[in-house]
């Protein structure tokens, strides 16, 4: 089914309709609506919005998952999910939404494997590199392990500039500017191009084998091939698409962190006449699934709420709490404590042929 779709068509205009509603409703409303499925509301959501308990994962799954990030079931304060069950909506079938399945640890675990490592390793490009040229510097290797040096290495003054390809069309930009606004999105293994919306030709960098072990564990049916990691921050949207270009029909999975996100997806009936739509706010360490039916539809992410990063993940990337003995000095980022508290990172793995 997947190369019968095209993934420069436009979107149906009723999900425009209902993203376009959701990027304009206030706070307030947005709190009570009876429309938005959000498991963290007192009230029933579950049942108003037509969604069924269908399994759940368990526990020696999900250690299993985190042993490849490095996490073991007897680390000292290690928290394990204890709300791992898996629901399916009636309207969109094939989407299953798994709440709070990443713990607060492995979260932390990935956002520095992704951050630090991933985004410092320049195979993996990023919507800057379009324009700009970002100064890597060399890694730090050892017969054992290679240590990829940080852009959070880096201090918010830093007078180091990403020059501009071309100086005519843009500015220098400083690594504040780099981290704070202007990188919106890093490819993993398969670098899709975003103008063409087509995977080059070339053979694609390694997808990172840690992350991708921990996602085929706990979702055995897809092999991580190529990924895009969303950096949100509020006022950022997803416009409304299809992710049909791979040469797979195999599930799309979805990972949350930090701030909250209003997330929608929405299949157009062959009639026409009974298009249908889901609506989800979704939180940090939950999981979704888009696979049959869902795995064609078109979603997009309207609106990101402000002040709803979880706490434990506010200070990232800085390491020593707000009361710990740890000198300041000793802390390697703590120019940037707090910089996740206004954002949300989205993690989406796809696999690029069967």
């Amino acid at each position: 089914m997947i190369n019968s779709l095209d993934a420069r068509d436009k979107p149906p205009e009723f999900i425009k309709s209902i993203y376009k509603k959701y990027q304009k409703l206030t706070l307030e409303v947005i709190q009570s609506d009876p429309m938005i499925l959000d498991f963290r509301r007192a009230s029933n959501c579950a049942s108003q919005c037509r969604v069924r308990k269908i399994d759940s994962v368990p526990q020696s799954l999900i250690l299993a998952a985190y042993s490849h990030l490095g996490l073991a079931e007897n680390d000292k304060g290690m928290q394990l999910s204890l709300h791992t069950s898996v629901y399916e909506t009636e309207a969109v079938p094939g989407l299953f939404v798994i709440p709070s399945l990443i713990s607060e640890d492995a979260q932390k675990i990935l956002l520095s494997k992704l951050l630090h490592r991933d985004l410092a390793d320049q195979r993996h490009k990023t919507n800057v590199h379009l324009h700009h040229l970002l100064p890597y510097h060399a890694a730090e290797r050892s017969l054992l392990t290679t240590i990829y040096n940080s852009f959070f290495n880096m201090s918010p003054e830093s007078p180091e500039l990403f020059l501009p390809i071309d100086e005519a069309i843009h500015k220098h930009l400083t690594v504040s500017q780099f981290l704070e606004r202007k990188l919106r999105w890093l490819t993993l293994g398969g670098q899709y191009n975003w103008t063409a919306k087509t995977y080059p030709a070339e053979k694609a960098p390694s997808f990172p084998e840690d992350i991708a072990n921990f996602i085929h564990v706990m979702f055995p049916y897809m092999k991580p091939e190529a990924a895009i990691l969303n950096i949100y921050t509020p006022g950022d949207t997803l416009s409304v698409h299809r992710d049909v270009s791979e040469e797979s029909n195999n599930e799309l999975i979805s990972m949350s962190f930090g701030c909250d996100g209003i997330f929608i997806i929405g299949l157009d009936s062959e009639k026409r006449e009974e298009p249908t739509c889901v609506v989800v706010r979704l939180h940090s360490g939950d999981a979704v699934v888009m696979s049959g039916p869902a795995r064609f539809a078109w979603h997009g992410v309207p609106r990101v709420i402000r002040n709803t990063c979880p706490g434990p993940l506010r200070d990232w990337p800085a390491i020593a709490d707000n009361d710990s003995t740890t000198p300041v000095r000793e802390e390697p980022y703590e120019a940037w404590r707090g910089w996740m508290s206004n954002k949300r990172i989205n993690l989406n793995v796809r696999q690029m042929k069967d």
